[in-house]
């Protein structure tokens, strides 16, 4: 490691450490020397300016909160000594400049991907089996439970094998001590199992909590966002099961659909179960059309594309105190030559974007833009607020725990992940991307909600930061975890696919990063790498209730 410690922006009066730092140590950084008043854990933050009790805590050049009592300098900035605070914000004609990076490299780079009619590519080729309504999800299971290991699609079975060897222990008589201690199969290789469809990369079953029940503005926009799995480019087709009198109606799908598709030609099979009449009669039938849609579905094949037909969706989880130092900065630097390429990228997360909205605001190409990021912001929080739970109530306790002690620092590190691009489209959930370049897109933080959310507006890869570790995958698109640190990596690397502790550790620079996570994304997008998301089967995929999530 070549430094112990690191300011952000010039203008910070706190400092990163970079390892753990003793209470009395004397750091000398850029000509000043600095007294630690108390024990400093990696990811923490000192202070390097005397601080009066109200004073402005200021990080990646923003307010990110004021402190609570007087604090000398080299004091460890905690959740009991500083509270959140950020900068408020306006919409001015005030227009950032954009230096573009050199994309000279990959200006003639394709990756193979799924091209579709409609001149989207997808960067994998899935069918969909949705429930309209949570009361058809039994039947989705059903249709699982048929297809999946039959067509070669299912999970390998080394748990299987493990139970079994359990049962078998305890059929001749083992007790609890003997079971516990056992020593049962544990295959780190996984066996590659026959598929019927080479060409396609798997069914998904998207179950759900919602169709009916709740508000007709739930239902409303789940539909939109289940139109936006269906229309999306990495998705050859879909079988959608409805029960017949739901709230979400089939109706309101197709209609979505064609908002988003308006020449939708994807085969799309519809069974109204209330209509069909039994139960087996439709799980039939549906096993039957499923089946004729994989056929079809198998006809296509990669092909090269354009760098432009990549849209990335930007995400975080488990975030420590170095993720805004090393893995968003890093991908920051990947959207930044993507939308250069002439590619999309989505950063979502609204909450976490608490502290940095003036930046955003003046980035906004167009002013009605700005307006409405303006607009969208001012009403999340205000409904957050109502019902118990500001922004600044953002930071998880693990979040915490890492350094990140105010949802403003959260925030300022999070937005590193959108670089430093023009804003070209503010969009409201669960809208979809039609314009290359940086979108911002309404959602929650929850993780797994925004991730769904950025999928169901086109993304067709996920870059996911992780400082403390996540499992977070999708069902239809590859999700990238990169980690901000390379003891996670090595700790937890059978979930997580790329190390930017590197820049932490001062061996590569965050440029130098970001270009590697790209070419990275390249090998992705043309099915040479599956992620270890996508490797587990991590299907995670929960439609945003709106006002519910931070």
């Amino acid at each position: 490691m070549k430094h112990r410690v690191l300011k952000v922006n010039p203008n910070d009066n706190v400092m990163v450490a970079l390892t753990d730092l003793v209470k009395g140590e004397v750091i000398n950084y850029d000509g000043e020397a600095y007294i630690l008043q108390d024990d400093i854990p990696a990811k923490h933050k000192f202070n390097t300016s005397q601080l009066e009790a109200g004073g402005q805590v200021i990080m990646y050049g923003v307010l990110v909160g004021t402190a609570q009592v007087e604090l000398p300098v080299g004091s460890l900035l905690s959740t009991s000594n500083v509270k959140h605070a950020a900068t408020d914000f306006h919409v001015t004609n005030e227009k950032l400049g954009w230096n573009k990076p050199d994309v000279t490299g990959w200006q003639h780079r394709t990756f193979n991907g799924f091209q579709r009619s409609d001149g989207q590519v997808g960067t994998a080729n899935y069918w969909l089996v949705i429930p309209m309504v949570f009361c058809e999800n039994r039947n989705l299971e059903v249709i699982q439970e048929a297809l999946l290991n039959n067509l070669g699609y299912g999970r390998n079975e080394t748990y299987q094998a493990q139970a079994k060897e359990l049962m078998a222990l305890y059929q001749q008589g083992a007790g609890v001590a003997e079971i516990l201690n056992a020593q049962v199969t544990h295959r780190e290789d996984r066996e590659k199992k026959h598929q019927l469809f080479p060409n396609v990369d798997g069914i998904k079953f998207l179950t759900h909590t919602g169709g009916c029940g709740g508000t007709r503005q739930d239902s409303e926009t789940l539909c939109g966002l289940l139109a936006g799995y269906i229309t999306h480019p990495n998705v050859a087709g879909a079988t959608v099961l409805s029960l017949g009198c739901q709230n979400a109606q089939v109706s309101i799908l197709q209609e979505e659909i064609l908002k988003r598709s308006p020449a939708f030609d994807k085969p799309l099979y519809v069974l109204d179960q209330q209509h069909i009449g039994t139960e087996s009669d439709v799980l039939s039938l549906a096993i039957k059309q499923t089946f004729a849609g994989l056929i079809q579905a198998n006809d296509h094949v990669r092909t090269p594309a354009p760098l432009s037909k990549l849209c990335i969706g930007l995400e975080c989880g488990g975030s420590d105190g170095f993720s805004g130092l090393s893995a968003n900065p890093a991908i920051g630097y990947t959207s930044d030559l993507l939308v250069a390429l002439g590619g999309s990228v989505i950063l979502a997360e609204f909450p976490e974007l608490c502290g940095v909205e003036q930046n955003l605001v003046n980035r906004c190409i167009d002013e009605h833009d700005a307006e409405r990021f303006a607009s969208l912001m001012g009403t999340y929080s205000s409904r957050a607020t109502a019902a118990g739970s500001g922004f600044d109530m953002n930071p998880s306790p693990g979040n915490i725990k890492d350094g990140l002690i105010t949802d403003a620092i959260k925030s300022a590190g999070a937005a590193k992940k959108g670089g430093t691009s023009p804003v070209v489209a503010v969009l409201d959930y669960p809208e979809k991307v039609t314009k290359p370049g940086l979108n911002l897109l309404c959602t929650p933080g929850n993780d797994v909600e925004s991730t769904t959310a950025e999928v169901g507006s086109g993304a067709n890869v996920v870059l996911f930061t992780t400082g403390l570790g996540t499992p977070t995958g999708n069902p239809i698109a590859p999700v990238v975890k990169i980690s901000s640190n390379t003891k996670l990596f090595n700790k937890m690397n059978d979930i997580i696919d790329v190390d930017t502790g590197t820049i932490i550790e001062g061996t590569e620079t965050i440029k130098e990063a970001g270009e590697r996570i790209l070419n990275y994304v390249i090998d992705v997008a043309s099915g040479h790498i599956q992620v270890k998301a996508v490797q587990h089967i991590q299907d995670d995929f929960i439609p945003w209730k709106r006002g519910i999530s931070l």
